[in-house]
């Protein structure tokens, strides 16, 4: 049974920032429950009154939103800002257990942040990396974590999104049209898209390709400003056109559903519409997406960052076999960064729940994150059938209203199930 909400909103001081906004949502008369605080944060955006929340706080948990004032800042300085919620939340009357929830890109920064939390950050200053992390100081664990439709990573997403049509970087226009992914001539039809496997494959190359350009100029940068020899003292600006990362400007994965990402490699647990509950290979039930060309508008498709930020925040190299399929990506070399939710996953030990939404085309991740959480002992991986992306129904994959039903509560009844055998 749903329960009335409580809302405070406060301002945490911060070391870094003069306040860090938070607001707390819990039940508002206590129960058995409120004693479990979860920490809700995206890499990025705003969570206040977001779907999480005020589910998971009408069934009886504390739950703590913040977020960031400044979201250029990097990747590191964003977990001391987590752990100064997670501080605070270990304080408040009644609570004595912290679960960390990321969605989307949010699972970026929670995983990376588990990570140090029970490692140190030493496990992410490695030669391998392409940049290391700054000393964080040590971070309050979590005793649990859940990632509820994860996206791959946003390292990952910025590959995915990055137009490798563009010839000089700094500059949106005057690209390649042999890789131009809405050139007729090369496939793309807002009927329906036929681009061949020949350009597929020089497409997926060339982003590639890219990136790694992209992070030896960055890494040459940062290496510059370290000797003194840089055109700032701390860091430097980094215009990165066609790179922005949001739905509208991933590129050739969403105009094919049924070709990339389109179902698990092995069986799992499907919460179905009807409310039963299958083991199976779980399909996809995302529409075709056509996305946007708008590369050669600055203010649309560009990323804006600096060398040292997006090495951080939005990079992760790549082998020469990169590519992806109908059941996930390969090709990425996952210990190269830290800003990648399976790449992240295997230094975590604490019980991990693993959800993907299937009307969304970020679910294949949460099984991938699975496979590389080689530490987590208490994982559980299950896929709720029509939901999407922000846990309502996908509407336009429905063959009749009202298919999916209340994907919602179906999602967050079972989180509710998995918190409560645990704690």
């Amino acid at each position: 049974m749903k329960q009335e909400i409580k809302r405070t909103f406060l301002m945490l001081p911060d070391k870094e920032i003069r306040k860090l906004p938070v607001m707390i949502y819990e039940p508002r008369v206590p129960g058995r429950k409120n004693h479990i605080g979860i920490v809700l944060q995206h890499s990025d955006d705003n969570y206040f009154e977001f779907v999480p929340a005020l589910e998971l706080a009408a069934r009886g948990y504390t739950v703590i939103v913040s977020y960031f004032p400044d979201p250029a800042v990097s990747l590191d300085r964003k977990l001391v800002h987590v752990g100064r919620v997670v501080d605070y939340l270990k304080s408040y009357p009644s609570v004595d257990r912290i679960v960390l929830l990321g969605h989307s890109g949010g699972a970026t920064l929670m995983s990376a942040y588990q990570a140090v939390a029970e490692k140190g950050c030493g496990v992410f200053q490695g030669p391998e990396k392409v940049i290391a992390m700054g000393e964080t100081g040590e971070l309050p664990k979590a005793d649990a974590v859940m990632f509820l439709d994860a996206n791959l990573g946003n390292g990952v997403m910025t590959l995915l999104s990055l137009d490798p049509a563009v010839i000089s970087e700094g500059k949106g226009v005057n690209r390649d049209p042999e890789l131009d992914l809405y050139s007729l001539a090369n496939g793309f039809g807002e009927e329906g898209c036929r681009h061949s496997e020949t350009f597929i494959k020089k497409y997926v190359k060339a982003q590639g390709e890219r990136m790694n350009s992209l992070i030896r100029y960055a890494r040459e940068r940062v290496k510059a400003i370290s000797e003194g020899e840089g055109n700032f003292l701390d860091d430097e600006p980094m215009v990165i056109p066609g790179g922005s990362q949001i739905k509208p400007y991933n590129k050739l994965f969403p105009l094919y559903p049924e070709k990339y990402f389109s179902h698990t490699k092995r069986e799992w647990l499907l919460l179905r519409a009807d409310g039963t509950r299958e083991e199976m290979i779980v399909p996809c039930r995302r529409t075709v997406f056509m996305g946007q060309d708008k590369t050669d508008c600055y203010l649309a498709a560009t990323l804006t960052t600096t060398v040292k930020t997006f090495l951080a925040s939005s990079a992760v190299r790549v082998n020469e076999d990169f590519g992806y399929d109908e059941t996930g990506i390969y090709g990425v070399d996952w210990d190269s960064s830290y800003c990648t939710g399976p790449g992240n996953a295997k230094y975590i030990s604490v019980p991990m729940l693993l959800m993907g939404m299937t009307g969304s085309y970020e679910y294949i991740a949460a099984e991938q994150i699975y496979e590389r959480a080689v530490a987590a002992g208490d994982k559980t991986l299950v896929f709720v059938e029509g939901a999407g992306h922000n846990f309502t129904p996908e509407g336009e994959a429905e063959k009749y209203p009202g298919e999916f039903g209340d994907t919602a509560a179906r999602c967050f009844d079972f989180v509710d199930e998995w918190l409560t055998e645990r704690f």
